[in-house]
Formats: structure tokens, sequence, C-alpha cells
């Protein structure tokens, strides 16, 4: 059998990354770069000649005398914590084939569980955010799922309690190689859910591949081409070649949440969704993974912890 390049690359070591973010000025350092990477330019004048203030370790423009610092109106903006514990929990988030806990993730970094989880679902927002505008194309195949665990003596399957529906989709080659993922929580299996989810994450020129479930039929309403298989149920249905690549990956998900997580809120879906995304599509290159989050993370707007617990992001 032929050894799964993916999955036995070698990614960023720990020594590789303490060379590279080990102190906090390495970490302003790559912030300072990737944020102005043809030299600072004034976010309020853009004028690029400035002075720094030392005494508060400021950028301070020449033109307009505005002070800023390279962290505001980021995702780290007002943060406390060190630049270097942002950089470790982007280690560990994108290092790891599976997810990671604010539990685990605070005993890592030396901070408080709630710090972790702070740090940890701001993360998840930059993932969101920086894929949420990139779309499938070609053959995608398409099925339904849920999160959220049974309840004893609860109704099972479609409609239960306490689970919350999303959509999966595989795009994939010519060759039938998984290419990119969509994990998108949706209000229900419906017509009108669908329409929206391929609206807003599919191509036009997509061929959507789906079993029998009727709501798929909507994507047809945003242009996409429809083919349809049907597989019955139980284990041959989870087996067929035509969603072998779509089953993996909710296979995948599916375990890495009940063996990290003790429950996921419906609300918060969506940020744990995108950070399986994320790491799916970014799977080929672990090493590059790290430093292209930290590229997003200073052009993903500041996410305060209030709109953290409020958010309901269904878009």
């Amino acid at each position: 059998m032929a050894m799964n390049k993916v999955q036995f690359q070698k990614g960023l070591s720990e020594q590789r990354f303490d060379k590279l973010y080990g102190t906090e000025e390495q970490c302003r350092a790559v912030v300072i770069a990737v944020r102005w990477p043809n030299g600072f330019e004034c976010p309020a004048c853009g004028g690029t000649v400035y002075c720094m203030v030392k005494t508060r370790d400021l950028f301070q423009c020449s033109a307009c005398r505005k002070q800023t610092s390279p962290i505001a109106g980021t995702i780290y903006a007002s943060t406390k914590l060190p630049l270097r514990t942002w950089f470790r929990a982007m280690y560990h988030m994108t290092q790891s084939k599976n997810a990671i806990s604010s539990i685990e993730l605070g005993r890592r970094l030396g901070v408080k569980q709630g710090t972790a989880w702070k740090v940890k679902h701001k993360l998840q927002q930059v993932m969101m955010e920086r894929d949420a505008g990139k779309k499938l194309d070609g053959r995608v195949e398409i099925d339904d799922a849920y999160v959220g665990g049974e309840k004893i003596g609860g109704k099972r399957g479609r409609g239960a309690a306490g689970k919350t529906p999303f959509v999966a989709a595989v795009e994939t080659s010519p060759e039938g190689r998984p290419m990119r993922l969509k994990l998108h929580r949706v209000s229900g299996f419906c017509s009108d859910a669908i329409e929206g989810f391929a609206k807003r994450k599919l191509t036009r020129e997509c061929t959507v591949v789906s079993d029998g479930l009727s709501c798929f039929t909507a994507v047809t309403k945003a242009g996409c081409t429809h083919e349809i298989i049907k597989t019955g149920s139980g284990v041959m249905a989870v087996r067929t070649p035509a969603f072998k690549w779509v089953n993996t990956a909710l296979g995948n998900i599916k375990s890495a949440i009940t063996g990290t997580y003790r429950s996921i809120s419906s609300k918060h879906v969506p940020r744990y969704l995108a950070e399986f995304e994320y790491r799916f599509n970014r799977r080929y290159d672990l090493e590059a993974m790290l430093p292209r989050l930290a590229w997003a993370s200073v052009r993903t707007v500041p996410m305060p912890y209030r709109l953290l617990k409020l958010a309901e992001q269904w878009g």
C-alpha cells in the first residue's frame, strides 16, 4: 500500500517552532512583517514615514502624528497576553489532525481555561472569516449531518432534540481525489436552507452529487447541476463509492468532536466547523499553516468576548 504523504508529512516540529517563534520579539516581528509587508502604512492617512514611541512601543506617523500598535484593529487587539502565547496556541490548533479543547490548550499555554477559550475562539473566528467567501467548484459530494449527542429516551436521527444540523460538501478532482471541504450550519434540512447554502458556498458550474434526501434538489435553484445516487441506509450507504470522501470527512470530524469535547453549544458550532474546514483545506502543507493563519489574523477585525459569547452565525 502506498504511503499517505499527507498523513506522514513532517509538519512544523516543536524545535522548529521555538526557533521561529520562541521569543516575544520574534512574534512581534512576524506580526509587523505580515501586517505591513511593504513597510509601515498609517491606518489613518496612509503615510509611510514614521518614528517609534519607545516608551510605549508604538509607531507614530510623521504626517498625521497618529500613534498605532501593530496589533490595533486585528484579532489580537487589546490583548494582555504575550504574542508568543497566541503563536503557541496557533501551533497547537494547526499542527494536530484532531481538535484541542480549551482545557487542554490552557494547560499547554499555562493560562486559565477561560483565557484559553477566548484565544481559541478568536482564532477560530479568523479561520471562519478567511474561508467564508471561497466557493467549491467542479464535482461536489454533499451530505447532511448533525453535531450533538443522543439523549436517553429521546428521538433519534433527524429532528432529534439537542442536535445541530449542518451540511458537509467535498470538492473532488477529475481523478477523484478530495480537494476542498465546506462545513456549514443550517437551520434545518429544507429547500430554503440548502438553496442558501448553494448560493453562498458553491459556484454555478458545480455538479452536486447527493443521496435521495429531497431538500438537496434545491441546489438547482442556485444554478448547480444535481445528480442523485440513492444509497438506502445502514453500513452499505456509508460505503457507497460516490460519497467516499464526504463520508470520510464526516467520520473524522465526528470522531474528533466526540473524543475532544463533552458538548458544543449550537451558537458556537460554526467556529468549530470552521476549524476543521481550515485544517482540511490546508492539509498538504502543515508547516505553512501557522504563518498563513498569522497572516489572516492581522486582517481580521477585533472580536470582543461579548460578541464571541453571543454570536449566532448562520451566513
